[in-house]
């Protein structure tokens, strides 16, 4: 069955996914879904047998259905190739009585390059299919591992530019130096004086200003996203929750059939909305455990049916999910309610930051503070020589917190979003605080001398690297600075 794509907030056009992916957002403002959640079609006993890369042609040719098996396969086998550093992709580690799915195997080590490494080639694709002759723009805003990966899947890609903004102080150290290193003779990259909320907001205000499209269109440019308000970036976010479960079966932690759990650290919401789409795909899911850092506002409102973001932004140490605005929230309750609603909520949203909307659902919210983090690392290094990253740990830390208060005896996998080599200095002040002070780039040797592995080769002499990209602006400039990159 053909899935088409419609908009969260009521526009009647549908589109095809490859439109869809080529437009990023609908005209009216919302976020495309699926018209007809897909199904799988397959036994899902098959899953155990298949690799990370047959899973996701079996898996996303139910999402994508106006690409053809031969256009799907290539964009598959271009993306999960020796870009990543194990032939699993995404392995399942088992330190202890836990169950990490390590996404940070890419080449900028952390998850965004699970969907990063194919929306290059799916956009390209979807451009082809659709008669697109101009060139394709990706503006991006990103709290800090987005952007690195949509710049490495982008750069040098005919046919497309790419423009990153990102939080100037609010991410680490690494991350930054990832951005304004990247080489590529179609990038972009400026840091603004402002959060990832407000970077967001910028970007998403570019994408919804026809009279910009209209002149830039003229101009041979026409815009896309690589953030997950793009269902080219959320749909092959789908493929590893299978995956995981596959994993689990496969190590004897779960019988084929039976429900499992997910904790996902969540700023933007859609890591774990892939889960919930998983979930209606098919997959047993019995709880989406949403861990939030001390930006609680996804727990508040799992917790009490209020989403309000007028509450202090802060930043913490992990910067990736220093988020009030979860953009993918939107697409779940259009899911659960329908375009009406959804549109409602999203103005009362935009003009006062807050609304009301009762979710009982597979959700749950949980919250770690940053002393929460800290222990949660420390605690389960000491036991099993383990290292998170401070991401991972915000999960870990709350469904721990979840098992206390269930005593649920559901199977858990906890999404391990980032290598802990991302946030080495922070990470090693959560083993041991003789390493407060300790240089961001030292840190990465220190790390790898006590957990006894190696620094990755993306990040290897980074600070070593030339500063490419050196621009930082006011978050109002940001559309005049998209007008002058597009003279």
């Amino acid at each position: 069955m053909d899935i088409m794509f419609k908009s969260t907030r009521g526009d009647k056009d549908l589109v095809s996914a490859s439109q869809a992916i080529v437009k990023g957002i609908a005209d009216d403002g919302g976020l495309y879904v699926p018209e007809t959640m897909p199904e799988i079609d397959f036994p899902l006993e098959k899953i155990t047998h298949w690799s990370y890369r047959e899973l996701a042609y079996e898996v996303l040719k139910s999402v994508l259905t106006d690409y053809t098996e031969e256009e799907l396969k290539h964009c598959i086998d271009s993306a999960y190739d020796d870009k990543f550093d194990t032939e699993l992709i995404a392995p399942l580690a088992t330190p202890g009585e836990n169950n990490f799915l390590e996404l940070f195997h890419g080449k900028t080590i952390a998850f965004k390059d699970m969907a990063l490494s194919i929306l290059p080639y799916l956009l390209k694709t979807a451009a082809v299919k659709n008669g697109v002759k101009e060139e394709i723009v990706i503006l991006t805003a990103t709290s800090g591992d987005t952007g690195k990966a949509a710049l490495e899947g982008f750069a040098d890609v005919e046919g497309t530019q790419i423009i990153v903004f990102f939080p100037e102080d609010g991410v680490s150290a690494v991350q930054k130096a990832q951005m304004v290193t990247q080489q590529g003779g179609n990038t972009c990259v400026a840091g603004i004086r402002g959060n990832f909320d407000d970077a967001q907001a910028a970007v998403k205000k570019t994408f919804t200003d026809n009279a910009l499209k209209a002149e830039l269109k003229k101009k041979g440019y026409v815009f896309s996203s690589a953030n997950s308000i793009n269902i080219g970036r959320l749909a092959p976010q789908i493929v590893y929750y299978f995956y995981a479960y596959a994993q689990m079966v496969k190590a004897g932690k779960l019988n084929m059939g039976e429900k499992i759990n997910f904790t996902v650290p969540t700023g933007n919401f859609g890591n774990i909305l892939a889960g919930y789409y998983a979930m209606k795909m098919g997959l047993p899911v019995n709880k989406l455990i949403c861990a939030s850092n001390d930006n609680k506002v996804l727990y508040d409102f799992f917790r009490t049916g209020v989403y309000d973001i007028n509450r202090d932004f802060i930043v913490t140490v992990s910067p990736s999910m220093d988020i009030l605005i979860s953009s993918n929230l939107e697409r779940l309750l259009y899911h659960l309610s329908g375009s009406e609603k959804t549109k409602t909520v999203m103005s009362q949203l935009s003009k006062g930051g807050k609304y009301e909307f009762n979710i009982d659902n597979e959700f749950i919210g949980e919250f770690a503070t940053i002393p929460e983090t800290f222990k949660a690392i420390r605690s389960l290094f000491e036991e099993t020589g383990y290292v998170m990253d401070t991401h991972t740990a915000v999960a870990k830390a709350a469904y721990d917190k979840y098992l206390a208060e269930t005593g649920d005896k559901t199977p858990n996998v906890i999404i391990s979003t980032a290598s802990p080599y991302k946030f080495a200095k922070d990470v090693l002040k959560a083993i041991d605080g003789k390493y407060d002070d300790i240089d961001p780039f030292k840190a990465l040797e220190a790390l790898s001398e006590i957990s006894k592995t190696p620094i990755p080769a993306p990040i290897k002499g980074i600070d070593k690297r030339e500063i490419i990209h050196k621009s930082v602006i006011d978050r109002d400039a940001i559309e005049e600075f998209v007008k002058n990159k597009l003279k």
